[in-house]
């Protein structure tokens, strides 16, 4: 599919895809549908390509280990004059490949020629190589 772009975000605060996961099952959804929103400062000018198809890609502690769907970006106003972007996003957390990521502020486009991989469903919970390893592999280019 052409014609769309992701967006790169830190996931602060999380160690693991499971941490993402276990912090969504302490914080319900505000949504019937359970997607969830990420709200962050910057409206996106590329609003129409992320909507044509795009993610939110999640790096983890220096590495991109997973991502979801965005659904929609919604204006949030919180009265102190600041209008404000929410990334809605589907609930599914999907895991992709391991792709190392320099520490950035914010959030950047991720061209999809540069997104790494989904998993295959058999192995999104696949313990057998941990995300230590799996960083320490694509650092050197095999994985």
């Amino acid at each position: 599919m052409a014609g769309f772009v992701h967006i790169l975000k830190l996931c602060v605060g999380a160690e693991s895809v499971e941490d993402l996961a276990d912090w969504y099952r302490a914080n319900p959804s505000p949504y019937p549908s359970g997607e969830r929103r990420h709200v962050t400062r910057m409206w996106p000018k590329r609003e129409a390509e992320i909507l044509a198809g795009g993610s939110l890609y999640w790096v983890i502690k220096g590495v991109i280990l997973a991502r979801q769907r965005i659904v929609r970006l919604e204006q949030i106003d919180r009265g102190d004059g600041i209008t404000r972007c929410g990334i809605v996003m589907d609930p599914e957390i999907i895991r992709t490949e391991a792709a190392p990521r320099r520490p950035f502020q914010g959030w950047r486009y991720l061209d999809p020629k540069d997104a790494p991989r989904d998993l295959p469903k058999g192995r999104a919970g696949d313990s057998a190589l941990p995300e230590e390893l799996a960083l320490a592999l694509s650092e050197i280019g095999l994985r």
